[in-house]
């Protein structure tokens, strides 16, 4: 069996993940960890493969074929993302929505100038939940189309809250507001704001002698991340936090309601998921886009791409046949 040869940048929660999600795949093959912390100090569940700095990205290349960048959205992978994919094919899973169309055209413009291909936003949302939306859309023309996160643990979100100053640790939850979840799925196709969908719960553990008033204020006013929602701060302990805020739960639905017909036949499309490890299904979503990643290079595309661009068949392990066969 023909082997993908998969690197990770950064070993986080995501980077762990997309190790564990890599082992269950036969035709992958874990090469190689790049981390900004020293090198001995990063335990992988995996024995025999390198652990290397940062610095050390480039010494990789002619023995990587796809890279899996797990930095986060906030402030890694916006330079991340585009230096890196002008020299390896890249998956990355970029999730501030508002930026996208920007970064999109920067990981395109530099993948293009190395022959790579970069395909980005890869998870559920942005990822599956945005092709759910492109299928409800293309299907139900004349219609209404309604995302609702949680409750769980926003990586993004959790990651933008730790970089504020004076924040040492923290996490945020993302919770639906039932009333508009029911209002949704009547079919009435309500007109509802984005703080009357979602609130945001934040739990944050303050460094020693930190602004705890500027710090509340700067991640309420955070523009793409807090600054629409009602959102919540409480300031707690290290303790705290991982005796109560360590498991990383998720999920959502999309809902798309729509008629069809000349007397207004009614429908309604709902996916959901509910993920007991936010992380872990994320880095299992990046790594079947890694397999399309490594077939499109191979079939000598270069450029940007998002889920939107990607065959459903180039994902899976399985042949055309066997698809056909089995799935169809």
């Amino acid at each position: 069996m023909e082997r993908i040869r998969i690197g990770i940048v950064g070993y986080g929660n995501i980077g762990r993940g997309v190790e564990l999600a890599a082992a269950r795949n036969e035709d992958m093959e874990l090469k190689a960890v790049f981390t900004r912390r020293k090198p001995a100090s990063v335990k992988l569940h995996t024995e025999g493969v390198a652990v290397k700095h940062m610095d050390e990205l480039l010494s990789m290349k002619d023995e990587v074929d796809v890279l899996v960048l797990c930095g986060g959205s906030a402030t890694d992978l916006p330079v991340m993302g585009p230096k890196i994919a002008a020299n390896f094919n890249t998956i990355d899973s970029f999730d501030t929505h508002a930026r996208i169309p920007e970064y999109f055209g920067n990981v395109d413009k530099a993948a293009k100038s190395g022959g790579k291909i970069g395909i980005i936003s890869v998870g559920w949302d942005p990822g599956m939940f945005s092709l759910n939306r492109l299928y409800g859309e293309a299907i139900l023309p004349q219609g209404s189309t309604y995302t609702f996160w949680g409750k769980g643990v926003s990586q993004g979100h959790s990651d933008a809250i730790r970089r504020v100053e004076g924040v040492k640790n923290g996490i945020q939850y993302t919770v639906p507001i039932e009333a508009a979840v029911e209002r949704v799925r009547s079919g009435s196709e309500p007109d509802l704001t984005t703080r009357e969908k979602h609130l945001r719960e934040c739990y944050v553990v303050p460094e020693e002698g930190a602004d705890l008033q500027a710090i509340e204020k700067a991640i309420k006013t955070m523009p793409n991340y807090f600054d629409e929602y009602e959102t919540t701060v409480t300031f707690i302990t290290e303790e705290e936090l991982k005796a109560n805020h360590s498991k990383m739960p998720h999920g959502g639905f999309v809902i798309r309601s729509g008629e069809t017909g000349e007397d207004g036949n009614q429908h309604i499309i709902e996916y959901s998921l509910k993920l007991n490890s936010n992380p872990e299904f994320t880095a299992s979503v990046l790594i079947c886009y890694a397999r399309a990643a490594y077939r499109l290079a191979k079939a000598g595309e270069c450029g940007a791409r998002t889920v939107f661009d990607i065959a459903p068949s180039l994902l899976s392990a399985k042949t055309p046949e066997e698809l056909r066969a089995g799935l169809l």
